[in-house]
């Protein structure tokens, strides 16, 4: 079986002396994994479609089950993430986010829209990296099924809770003397990260990181969406650890 799809490198892994072996989301048949061989080579002919974080045009073939790459056209390599570790770090999070929410063979264009989406703004350098990825994070719960409730607090009702938290387990929000019993941890918000919280959730694709928030209610807001992955999907991740090791 023969494929050609355009395909984002979410995990390279270094196989035999020159080959790798790579996670690939594509528009066409969901997660792949693929072996590239002689990607490592410095001219192969497709070592930088090979790259992490690497969006092309791809040639894939199937053989007894196992997908393998035959020609790779680079679209797009994120110059700006290359030129720094932290952006470069926020970039392979959201890939092994992308990972770990996406399905083998499963198609959802909104996974790679908004992966190419939140790679481009970070990479552009014309937004906070904090802010990029709180929304991409909270984006991402959305598309996976873990849309957090914000529509009123959950005990009380009102549209406009006081000094508003986001419950991460329960994914509601809540004025802070109405917390939910038994519910786990809260995270605080304000007026701000919580209009920006209700903005990710229901913006149109092209417009999830257009939104600006002052420090308080960015440092709010960035908290709540990190903890509210690491919540919902209950583990963690080993390119968070590493950004974290870097601040």
């Amino acid at each position: 079986m023969d494929l050609s799809t355009g395909g984002i490198v979410l995990r390279e892994v270094n196989y035999k002396e020159a080959d790798k072996i790579l996670t690939i989301l594509t528009e066409e048949a969901g997660k792949l994994t693929v072996s590239a061989r002689g990607a490592r080579k410095k001219m192969g002919k497709y070592t930088a479609a090979s790259q992490l974080l690497a969006f092309s045009e791809l040639d894939l073939y199937e053989r007894q089950g196992r997908w393998s790459l035959r020609e790779g056209r680079v679209i797009e390599l994120f110059g700006g993430l290359r030129q720094d570790i932290c952006l470069l770090s926020i970039g392979a999070y959201f890939a092994e986010l992308l990972e770990a929410v996406s399905d083998v063979d499963y198609v959802d264009p909104g996974l790679l829209t908004l992966g190419l989406s939140g790679l481009h703004v970070l990479s552009g350098g014309t937004r906070d990296p904090r802010l990029v990825k709180a929304a991409f994070e909270l984006r991402l719960m959305c598309l996976s099924g873990y849309a957090p409730e914000v529509s009123a607090c959950a005990k009380c009702s009102t549209a406009t809770p006081a000094q508003p938290m986001l419950n991460l387990q329960g994914g509601q929000i809540h004025c802070r003397t109405h917390r939910p019993e038994n519910s786990g941890a809260s995270l605080p918000l304000d007026a701000g990260s919580l209009s920006a919280l209700c903005h990710i959730i229901s913006a149109p694709e092209n417009r999830v990181f257009a939104f600006s928030l002052g420090e308080q209610g960015l440092a709010h807001l960035a908290a709540a969406a990190e903890g509210y992955v690491l919540a919902q999907l209950e583990r963690g991740f080993r390119t968070l650890d590493f950004l974290k090791s870097l601040s």
